[in-house]
């Protein structure tokens, strides 16, 4: 067995068709349909179900899906330990939510000094970004402060103020809480927050809608389709123009700190080290920069 073998098995199980998995791979079909044949030979099982709209696995399939994700994973963490030098090099994959204010100078200062690594981001809720991570899918992620598994370590990155906004025309917060909540989908740690204070003032909103980015959700605010619940400095720009109106709620639910995670139990490249050491440089320069602003 070979672990192109694995890596075709997987690409297959995604896509769910041959063809799909071709293009992919940039391989040919016949290719792949040989290479899922010989595996299947191997192992003496069926892996997939074949029918008209493409390929699903077989309960056999799904048991190698597992393994063959976790020899996949461990693979790449042993070619990253073993490659190891002394300049960062190679792919850093890392994973954020949307609202991370300061994220963009990290990056470019981490980009700036780093002209050897290839640095590709990520956008997601913290539940599947914490999943990603878990899964070996995302080297780190920046994501809201929770209960995270055992198997993650968090680094305190950022706190911050969270806030209630809404157009300038309603005129009192009682009307505020009445107006459809415009977040992202479950899993966000803000959501969850406000979802918490709703609950605890034994409110029911009056309507929920779920969006992809921040911008639109700003953008929509703005316009008066709804509230939002949102980090203060990521909005500050909006209420300055009299855009938008801010509410405080309680320390309790409002204060928030974005974490930046990863495996506890994977090998800490030096890419990953020199990224975590420009998160701390960073750190210092916004707490200068804040001190001389006061």
């Amino acid at each position: 067995m070979e672990f192109k073998d694995l890596e075709i098995f997987q690409i297959v199980a995604e896509k769910g068709t041959i063809t799909e998995a071709a293009k992919e791979l940039n391989y040919v079909q016949s290719n792949i349909t040989s290479r899922i044949k010989k595996l299947e030979k191997e192992l003496n099982t069926p892996l997939f179900n074949r029918h008209r709209r493409g390929m699903t696995l077989t309960p056999e399939g799904k048991k190698l899906l597992i393994y063959s994700e976790k020899i996949m994973a461990l693979t790449k963490e042993m070619k990253k330990a073993v490659q190891s030098k002394n300049e960062p090099s190679g792919k850093l994959e890392i994973g954020t939510i949307e609202t991370v204010f300061h994220l963009p100078n990290l990056l470019a200062a981490f980009d700036k000094k780093y002209k050897n690594v290839e640095l590709s981001l990520f956008s997601g809720v913290t539940n599947k970004l914490e999943e990603k991570v878990l899964n070996h899918k995302l080297d780190g992620a920046f994501v809201t402060k929770a209960n995270f598994s055992p198997e993650i370590v968090a680094k305190d990155v950022f706190n911050e103020e969270l806030v209630l906004i809404s157009n300038r025309q309603i005129p009192t917060f009682e009307e505020v809480i009445k107006q459809p909540i415009l977040c992202f989908s479950k899993g966000c740690g803000y959501r969850a927050r406000l979802e918490t204070w709703y609950n605890d003032q034994k409110i029911t909103p009056h309507k929920v809608m779920e969006f992809g980015t921040l911008e639109t959700i700003l953008r929509s605010v703005v316009v008066g389709l709804g509230i939002a619940f949102v980090p203060k400095t990521t909005v500050a720009h909006l209420e300055q123009s009299n855009l938008i109106q801010s509410h405080k709620l309680p320390e309790k639910y409002s204060s928030i700190t974005t974490v930046f995670i990863r495996r506890a139990d994977t090998f800490l490249t030096t890419t990953l080290q020199k990224f975590i050491e420009t998160i701390d440089s960073e750190n210092d320069h916004a707490s200068v920069y804040e001190l001389e602003s006061i």
